[in-house]
């Protein structure tokens, strides 16, 4: 998900204040693109639980603290965030991102970065590439199971429920059973050219 409206000003009753010395005061002109942590979490689906351990893992870094003892972030940290919870929900381990997030920082210039990089996404690529073909093939999958189990709705068999669901014939009148259907009612699948 990304942000499509800017985080909401910090209300002026709450000046910005330094972290004892770790983050710097915010100034007052961008108070506008600054976000609280409850705001972060919201904004990028997380809890606010995730947004704090990532800040103290160091992957994300507050820009201050309001009076009350707030952290604030600025809108590039939000970004990070949701581009974080994205790689992370596409199956990207935290160490694969961290390496990622800390490539430019390491490499000896910025072609040894790009390379470095530019290998590693298309690794994710790659990666990304056989999730989206599996998880076509089982969503399709599975829209057929949920059609297929349409016509058990109103069955009220005692007899052949739940052991020889197969033997009543309505699975079967559209050849072939999905797999979904095969494994979730032990219904087999006619035999090719077959009745």
């Amino acid at each position: 998900m990304s942000p499509k409206t800017p985080g909401r000003a910090a209300p002026k009753a709450l000046a910005m204040a330094s972290d004892a010395g770790n983050a710097p005061a915010v100034d007052a002109s961008r108070q506008a693109e600054t976000y609280t942590t409850g705001e972060m979490a919201r904004l990028s689906n997380n809890t606010l639980r995730t947004v704090r351990f990532y800040e103290e893992a160091g992957i994300l870094h507050p820009i201050g603290r309001t009076e009350g003892g707030h952290r604030v972030f600025d809108r590039s940290e939000l970004e990070r965030l949701v581009w974080i919870t994205d790689m992370r929900q596409a199956g990207v381990s935290l160490d694969e991102i961290r390496e990622l997030l800390d490539m430019k920082r390491l490499a000896k210039s910025g072609g040894d970065a790009a390379k470095q990089a530019t290998a590693a996404l298309q690794r994710h690529i790659g990666d990304l590439r056989t999730k989206i073909e599996v998880l076509t093939r089982l969503c399709e999958d599975l829209e057929q199971t949920v059609d297929a189990a349409s016509v058990c709705l109103t069955c009220s068999d005692r007899e052949l429920f739940p052991k020889q669901c197969g033997a009543c014939g309505r699975l079967t009148e559209k050849a072939p059973v999905p797999r979904g259907m095969r494994v979730l009612w032990e219904v087999p699948d006619p035999p090719a050219g077959g009745g």
